[in-house]
């Protein structure tokens, strides 16, 4: 697999019309499936960099977790194996700031969360930097949805007894337990097997991952809960990023950002087309109760508003940016 990465490394060197010596090939690994958000997002970025004036760097896109899943993606970038990695919910157990996304219903659009990462991005970025990462741009993984095979969920006492899986990071496993669901938490990469076996009964995911991992072939309820919306953070290492050329920084800074404004506009998208697709898979849709979620959250809020040095702040600046969404 090395030899053959290596000779694809050298392939596309060679096709750009760029000295091997003046190029840098960077690696960028993700767990979304083929025709997820996290591909297109990854796929954008590649070619905003790859197209860039001068060339100074190529970058390939690994999805599908082929180069590790998501916590073994933040282990490589700090060995350099990698070099960009996309985690949403993970981001929770590498620092507790992250967690402030765990709380229920606290994003409540795309334009709440872009004045987010406008006013207060430095404060996830330092919390990233603290663990050796750096967070390059704020994408997205987008509002998440419960599935499952045991009955539509309208309010949480729906949940009551349910397996259901959930990303690794203690706030989505404090909050489903609340709502009295039995949370498992499950590499993204296992989750279609489990479902098809009946070792978890449901999970949780944006419409684009639902869509993409094929859950709707395994899964009898989608319920629109919106329960949660998970960033997506395009991330390296900081030793990697001190060791690129001063170009190479402007190049991949500048397509991380940039690409920001794709990622919404597609995810927007697909929320609007993939509901119809997954109910023509089957699949029955309902809209759940959204009020009975946000009553029954307030306890997750005080545990993180006394439980995370700061965490009251984080959560009164965020809802503070919510006005005039």
């Amino acid at each position: 697999m090395k030899a053959t990465a290596l000779l694809t490394g050298i392939a596309v060197v060679a096709l750009s019309g760029v000295p091997a010596e003046a190029q840098t090939v960077l690696k960028f690994g993700h767990v979304g499936a083929p025709g997820s958000l996290f591909e297109m997002s990854a796929n954008e970025f590649a070619r905003c960099v790859n197209e860039a004036p001068g060339g100074v760097a190529q970058v390939q896109v690994f999805g599908s977790s082929q180069l590790g899943k998501d916590s073994e993606l933040l282990q490589k970038l700090k060995l350099g194996q990698v070099q960009f990695a996309l985690p949403s919910s993970v981001m929770s157990s590498v620092s507790d700031t992250f967690g402030v996304f765990e709380m229920p219903y606290i994003i409540q659009d795309r334009t709440h969360m872009k004045r987010v990462t406008d006013e207060m991005g430095d404060t996830f970025k330092d919390a990233a930097g603290a663990e050796g990462y750096r967070i390059l741009g704020f994408w997205e993984n987008g509002f998440r949805n419960i599935t499952n095979n045991t009955r539509p969920i309208n309010k949480p006492e729906d949940l009551d007894g349910i397996k259901l899986r959930t990303p690794k990071g203690e706030w989505r496993l404090k909050m489903f337990q609340a709502y009295g669901a039995n949370p498992t938490p499950m590499a993204f990469s296992e989750v279609f097997t489990a479902l098809q076996t009946g070792v978890i009964d449901g999970q949780e995911n944006p419409l684009a991952q639902i869509w993409s991992a094929k859950f709707p072939e395994v899964q009898k309820y989608l319920s629109m809960t919106g329960h949660v919306y998970t960033p997506g953070y395009i991330t390296t290492s900081q030793q990697q990023y001190d060791g690129w050329s001063d170009e190479v920084k402007a190049v991949v800074d500048e397509c991380a950002v940039g690409t920001q404004a794709f990622v919404y506009e597609t995810a927007a998208q697909l929320d609007k087309d993939l509901v119809g697709k997954i109910q023509e898979m089957g699949t029955e849709v309902n809209e759940a109760d959204k009020q009975a979620f946000i009553d029954a959250s307030k306890p997750i809020y005080e545990e993180f508003a006394t439980s995370v040095e700061g965490g009251q702040d984080l959560i009164d600046k965020i809802q503070s940016l919510a006005k005039g969404s």
